[in-house]
């Protein structure tokens, strides 16, 4: 086990997007200049790949502990460091933003023709603040890879977006940067009151329950915004329908993803006792969000607001996962966060094959896209069977662990987050219908099938999709022990708080 191998992928992205950035002796637009960028970004990315794979190879998936570990000196004075690592729950979404970055920019490769060494240095050094987020075991340096995050994602919908980019992107700035002004006052608060901002330290500690409720009313609503969780999800229609697909694809298959780590490892994991308390509350919106985003997607005559939406009430039965405070919900929650990436990429890329080839996201203007397109037909029908939660999926598996933390809960809570699958099915095979199987329309009539660059991105996207639904303990075994131990850990501080006083926010 080699400690540099997290730093390398961490910061490797960084620099090969800083070299094509650096590639200013040519034209802007040049031909010469944009294949060099492509390049140099796809092979990065792809190192990237090979070196977290190399990180799964030897993670001992029987220890619950950090692996890949490294602390080095900074701001020792205060208590913090810079202390990187990765138990089983980071590990499986560095390997998630390790897989999805060369498919973006594959994605990116054709579609994206404007200011294109920009956007691959954006995709690339998204790609350095995602894995150094999940990798982070200090506050303070999660904070700052949280904060970072929000530059390239705004840059990719403001520059790079449709017609509506800027009003999306400020949107999604000034939600999540103001989100974000409540964990930062939470975690001064945890430094004041404990000296350290240390992750394996604190949750080492256990707060006083007044103190842990607004802790993690601070939490919720910072990470609740990146999830998103309802109702603080006004940004997320327009900023995924806006950005380019490869934003989309980064943005609902990643990024949000960043806000349901935070929720559950700053949150749930940390908070027991408050987690408890927010638990009745939180469960409801999470229900909402499941039936409320359906309702609205079914009414969307845009594919991709519509997979939006879809993407949206997912989200809502993530949040009921991590919420009913089990194993098999949180753990459930995880798996449904890793295959609704994979999924949700899938679909995006898919709306942007049928968009850049038909000059139409309307679904009323296309049809009959399998006479003339049967290699994606094909490839759509996994990923929408999956999004439905279709047995044999990544999704179902999610699902359904899911919904036995939420019978443990309430038999009502379960039965309500499981018409995700019934509504998914309505929305998601509507779509379907019309514009695989419709009538060919003046805007499907010529069009070719997937090109080989085309079938590089989705393919592999489908191929992982199954498989995690065949197999799905080769991704649960990473991170089971991480979220048992951690759960058993609450238990015992949560015992042992009569003989050891609980820390308050004015204790000191």
């Amino acid at each position: 086990m080699h400690p540099y191998l997290l730093s390398l992928a961490t910061f490797l992205p960084l620099a090969g997007g800083l070299v094509i950035l650096l590639l200013r002796n040519e034209p802007q637009n040049s031909e010469r200049a944009d294949s060099i960028a492509r390049w140099t970004g796809l092979w990065t990315s792809l190192a990237v790949l090979l070196i977290t794979c190399a990180m799964w190879a030897g993670f001992d998936t029987s220890s619950p502990a950090a692996q890949y570990e490294q602390k080095l000196s900074w701001l020792s004075e205060f208590g913090i460091s810079w202390h990187t690592g990765i138990d089983g729950i980071s590990l499986v979404f560095v390997l998630l933003t390790a897989a999805l970055t060369p498919l973006a920019i594959g994605a990116a490769w054709n579609t994206i023709s404007g200011r294109v060494r920009d956007f691959i240095a954006a995709v690339l050094i998204l790609e350095t603040t995602l894995i150094g987020l999940f990798s982070a075991m200090d506050l303070v340096v999660f904070y700052i890879w949280y904060e970072a995050t929000l530059i390239p994602a705004s840059l990719m919908i403001g520059v790079w977006g449709g017609q509506n980019r800027i009003r999306a992107s400020m949107q999604f700035f000034l939600f999540t940067f103001g989100g974000s002004l409540f964990m930062l006052v939470a975690m001064a608060a945890i430094w004041a009151s404990t000296g350290t901002t240390d992750l394996p330290h604190l949750a080492q500690i256990h707060f006083s329950t007044n103190t842990q409720i607004w802790l993690l009313a601070a939490f919720i609503i910072a990470f609740g915004v990146k999830l998103p969780l309802f109702p603080l999800h006004a940004w997320l229609p327009d900023a995924y329908t806006e950005a380019p697909a490869a934003g989309s694809a980064l943005l609902s298959g990643i990024l949000s993803k960043a806000g349901g780590y935070g929720m559950l490892r700053l949150g749930v994991l940390m908070f027991p006792d408050a987690a408890r308390i927010f638990a009745p509350w939180i469960l409801p919106l999470g229900v909402i969000a499941i039936i409320y985003a359906a309702f609205v997607a079914l009414a969307q005559t845009d594919m991709k607001r519509l997979v939006a939406y879809s993407s949206f009430s997912h989200m809502g039965m993530i949040a009921v996962g991590l919420f009913t405070l089990t194993s098999e919900g949180i753990d459930g929650a995880i798996f449904q966060m890793l295959s609704h990436g994979i999924v949700i990429a899938g679909l995006f890329f898919s709306v942007s094959v049928v968009a850049v080839r038909a000059k139409t996201r309307q679904i009323a203007q296309l049809g009959g896209l399998a006479s003339h397109m049967p290699m994606f037909g094909l490839l759509t029908m996994i990923f929408t069977m999956a999004n439905v939660g279709l047995p044999g999926t990544g999704a179902f598996v999610g699902e359904v662990m899911i919904l036995m933390g939420a019978v443990r809960v309430s038999m009502w809570l379960a039965l309500l987050a499981g018409t995700t699958m019934i509504m998914g099915a309505v929305y998601m095979l509507v779509l379907y219908r019309r514009a695989i199987f419709g009538k060919v329309s003046s805007f499907t009539a010529a069009l070719r099938d997937l090109s080989p660059m085309e079938m590089g991105v989705l393919l592999p996207l489908a191929i992982v999709t199954l498989w995690m639904g065949i197999h799905p303990i080769s991704l649960t075994r990473l991170y089971s022990p991480s979220v048992a131990h951690a759960l058993q850990q609450d238990q015992m501080v949560i015992g042992q708080e009569n003989t050891h006083p609980a820390i308050s926010l004015a204790s000191r």
